[in-house]
């Protein structure tokens, strides 16, 4: 039977409260995406603090059709992350296209199925935290008001220090029912974000950006 857990939203950890503002701008262009993380694991301060920027995001009329499961036991974590890699070397031995990178020579990057083979590949690169959102059978824009919160999530978690990263390797394995039922998610929900949160092991490298395409301005 899948129970509600509601924690009460406390104000900023002692470690972060006194540290300076960062400004929105700021995070929104320093932030990036963390693929190397210490073996620190967050208390559940902290991620009550993300949890709480996270339902803070816009929604559709006002739904809030978020869920959240949070994922810190490392023998959980390597089981999704085992079973993620299962499903998505059997896609890809059916011709499903893989996710391509076009800011990283060819020559540079393992195969992928090489590095899903690999038993030592941990999609969520041994961060100690997932945070997992779902979203109720509650619209068309639940999705959206899903990945809203994941948005507001990571920037919280950039501007206390932390690292972040969205691991799309991880959806079809978290909506497997037999995942869902370990983490309690319920049956009619559906898993829109999948977001390791840590400590990085080191600064991630910057990454430029394109300028805005504009098709119009009228």
């Amino acid at each position: 039977m899948t129970s509600t857990i509601d924690l009460p939203m406390p104000p900023l950890p002692e470690s972060v409260a006194g540290r300076s503002a960062i400004g929105v701008l700021d995070a929104i262009r320093e932030r990036r995406s963390v693929r190397n993380f210490t073996a620190r694991r967050l208390d559940k301060e902290t991620i009550r603090t993300l949890l709480d920027a996270a339902v803070h995001a816009p929604t559709a009329v006002h739904e809030e059709p978020w869920q959240f499961a949070i994922v810190q036991n490392a023998e959980a974590l390597r089981r999704i992350s085992d079973r993620a890699k299962r499903l998505w070397l059997t896609e890809l031995g059916q011709g499903t296209p893989a996710p391509r990178s076009t800011t990283t020579p060819p020559a540079n990057v393992r195969s992928l199925a090489d590095r899903l083979a690999d038993p030592a590949f941990n999609i969520f690169y041994n961060a100690g935290t997932l945070v997992v959102i779902a979203g109720k059978p509650l619209g068309p824009f639940v999705a959206a008001d899903c990945w809203l919160a994941a948005e507001n999530l990571m920037l919280a978690a950039y501007a206390l220090g932390l690292g972040t990263c969205c691991i799309g390797f991880a959806l079809g394995a978290l909506n497997a029912p037999e995942t869902k039922a370990e983490l309690e998610i319920p049956p009619a929900s559906t898993v829109v974000a999948a977001i390791i949160v840590g400590e990085p092991a080191a600064a991630p490298l910057p990454v430029g950006r394109k300028l805005p395409e504009i098709v119009s301005w009228k």
